[in-house]
């Protein structure tokens, strides 16, 4: 982007600069001959008027006496009645020529060399190329700052939208004093609540809609277990017939449940919780230090997990943010394997959650400390939508804790290893 911006603004320089160069230089160099040649004329007709009261005076033409105004290295010719009277050394090739009438049909020719005048020409042509050369200098300072002013902004533009379509819904606040820049990433910031606020609806509703089936399947089955087990041998074979419909209707939600969670987790990938967890710290750290407090990361080496990257990274932004605004202390950021899953906790050393927002921290709109009260809940989104889960294991201190699936045997196929530092 910036070297296409770089290129079009240069391009444009180039363009002006030869446009206006040349008719500049034209116009320069025609100038000076202008001045020569005026220079010139105005010599020739004073001699013309000097020789013109000669002859009104009935006297003999006398060029001697009209040397005093003529160019020093100069020739003048008088044509008069047939004779021609020649004074001063000869011009050279091309010489710059001047020639007038005076009384009697008679003429006057002077001739001045040329050189000079080329000179002349030459160095104003020089001085013109170099007003150029500075001009495109000077446009090139300009394309390099407008390219690299425009040009950062727009990958930024370009890096947030990547963000949004990874599942980071935050609004940012970022702005770039540019009219259309900043009227995208309003438009941006306006798409990230619409699909936060969309996500966090399906999320409910899926949630609310299993609880419901299985809650009617359960009871279903119940009632159906208990026909089976009527004394009639037709009524209890109907009811054994429906509860092992009503069993695989279960193992089919089971397995729609699965999918749907499998869908929004496509871009899950195994991690190494280490490295990842240290580069998202290493983003917060400058922060959380000029607030006078610590961040330290506890993650053991090899531990895997299957999460988005970009999910993963701002799902635990959220919770370091939620520590620098709220908490107090030490930030500590963990992990740990634990039956089956990887646990990431993010914890801190201040009053933690109070009691009465315990149960309803997650929910949007919900904050004890004046914030927005929509990142724990756009968290909680990105982690279930990696098929994890996002709770809060201790109110006080505030310990938060994220709950990452293991990767499988074939999920790991393929991924490097780091070979040991040190020989076995």
């Amino acid at each position: 982007m910036r070297r296409r911006i770089l290129r079009a603004i240069l391009l444009a320089v180039a363009v002006t600069g030869f446009v206006l160069g040349l008719p500049l230089g034209y116009s320069a160099l025609q100038l000076v001959e202008d001045n020569a040649r005026g220079d010139l004329t105005e010599d020739a007709q004073k001699i013309a008027t000097l020789l013109d009261d000669q002859l009104a005076n009935r006297q003999n033409i006398d060029i001697e006496a009209v040397k005093i105004v003529m160019p020093t290295d100069g020739r003048l010719t008088v044509t008069l009645g047939g004779n021609t009277s020649v004074t001063g050394p000869s011009p050279g090739n091309d010489p710059l020529i001047v020639e007038l009438g005076i009384a009697q049909q008679g003429t006057v020719r002077l001739e001045i060399p040329s050189g000079p005048m080329r000179t002349t020409q030459a160095q104003v042509a020089g001085v013109v190329l170099l007003l150029l050369a500075l001009s495109v200098g000077t446009g090139t300072v300009v394309a390099l700052v407008t390219a690299q002013t425009l040009a950062r902004p727009l990958g930024y533009v370009a890096a947030r939208a990547s963000r949004l379509g990874a599942g980071d819904f935050r609004a940012d606040e970022k702005r770039y004093d540019i009219e259309e820049l900043d009227a995208v990433s309003e438009a941006l910031d306006t798409s990230a609540t619409a699909l936060a606020r969309l996500v966090q609806r399906e999320r409910e509703l899926v949630g609310d809609v299993s609880h419901q089936l299985r809650s009617r399947l359960t009871a279903l089955q119940l009632r159906l277990e208990a026909l089976a087990e009527h004394p009639e041998p037709d009524t209890a074979t109907e009811a054994r017939a429906a509860l092992e419909q009503a069993e695989r209707l279960a193992a089919v939600l089971d397995e729609l449940l699965a999918a749907a969670r499998a869908a929004r987790a496509v871009g899950a990938e195994p991690l190494e919780l280490r490295p990842a967890l240290n580069a998202i710290a290493e983003e917060w750290r400058e922060q959380i230090k000029s607030a006078g407090r610590t961040l330290r990361v506890r993650v053991p080496d090899g531990l895997l997990a299957r999460a988005t990257p970009a999910r993963l990274r701002e799902a635990i932004g959220v919770l370091l943010d939620n520590a620098l605004m709220h908490g107090e202390g030490s930030v500590v950021v963990s992990a740990r394997s634990e039956e089956g899953t990887v646990v990431v906790e993010v914890s801190d050393g201040g009053d933690g959650v109070p009691e009465e927002l315990a149960a309803h921290i997650f929910e949007r709109g919900v904050s004890g400390g004046g914030s927005t009260g929509v990142g724990l809940a756009l968290a909680r989104a990105l982690v279930d939508a990696d098929g994890g889960r996002l709770e809060l294991s201790t109110a006080r201190p505030a310990t938060f804790a994220v709950f990452l699936p293991v990767p499988k045997a074939q999920d790991v196929v393929g991924i490097p290893w780091k070979a040991p530092s040190t020989p076995r």
